[in-house]
């Protein structure tokens, strides 16, 4: 299965970077995520529970960042075991690059394969499932990125 998407957020490339970077932001941003121990650096830890139409699973898995340019890109590599409901793992490369009209833009392009009982849920239930985490992921970010100043000011613009 493979995502690609991107998202605009009201931040320069060096704030972007540094959130990218926290195990606190990436906790508080992994939909389902328990714990996450670990640094950048050194590979990360994480406990994960995730819904997956009938199937619940708590994964628990590493993950390593790789290929890591200072606040251009990463590749994030993670593998999750679910006990019976399978294993997840995938490959996600993360840019950032300059926005058009100011801000930063994310630019993500992820790998993914399950196995077990997810597999058999189907393709289609599986790829909704991960385009569902990949944008509460993204929109919690760009939240934790841009903080109460942008929420408030959105909706201001809306109301």
């Amino acid at each position: 299965m493979e995502l690609t998407g991107s998202r605009v957020i009201a931040a320069d490339r060096a704030a972007v970077w540094e959130r990218l970077t926290d195990p606190d932001t990436l906790k508080a941003c992994i939909p389902g995520c328990q714990e996450l121990e670990g640094s950048i650096e050194d590979g990360f830890e994480a406990v994960v529970t995730q819904k997956v139409g009938p199937v619940k699973a708590t994964f628990r898995g590493a993950v390593t960042v790789s290929d890591l340019v200072e606040r251009q890109s990463y590749t994030i590599l993670g593998e999750g075991k679910g006990g019976v409901a399978g294993f997840a793992k995938g490959r996600a490369d993360v840019r950032l690059e300059d926005a058009e009209g100011g801000g930063t833009e994310l630019i993500y392009d992820v790998h993914a394969e399950v196995g077990g009982k997810l597999a058999q849920l189907g393709s289609r239930l599986i790829h909704g499932t991960a385009r569902r985490l990949a944008d509460q992921f993204f929109d919690t970010f760009t939240a934790e990125v841009e903080g109460p100043a942008a929420e408030t000011q959105g909706e201001a613009a809306t109301g």
